[in-house]
């Protein structure tokens, strides 16, 4: 792929929007990421493709390097808050299961004071 820089002849006509669309769209699904979070998971979770950037966008913007990478950083933070709910689920399920009573077991003690 060559790269192709802002203001060069060669450079597609709304090249910056089109970057600006896409980024905005992604900082759609981090928005909902995290609202989910902040709500503690209670809502439904619309599971979302890969994101794939549009075709033929070339090299990101110079103007927009520092938006992506403030989204960048949401996505990780994102990503960590998710592994640690994962996490915290499986341990909380655990729990739960080891407190269900097993229909197999016997009692080790018999009250015959009582």
């Amino acid at each position: 792929m060559t790269a192709v820089l802002a203001g060069s002849p060669t450079a597609a006509p709304g090249w910056d929007a089109a970057w600006s669309d896409a980024l905005a769209e992604l900082e759609l699904s981090v928005d909902e990421a995290e609202a989910l979070i902040r709500a503690g998971h209670t809502q439904p979770l619309r599971l979302l493709g890969a994101w794939q950037p549009p075709s033929g966008l070339g090299m990101l913007p110079a103007p927009l390097v520092d938006r992506a990478r403030a989204l960048l950083a949401r996505q990780v933070r994102v990503a960590q808050q998710l592994a640690e709910a994962a996490a915290h689920s499986r341990r909380q399920l655990r729990a739960v299961e080891g407190m269900r009573a097993d229909a197999e077991s016997t009692p080790v003690y018999l009250d015959t004071a009582g």
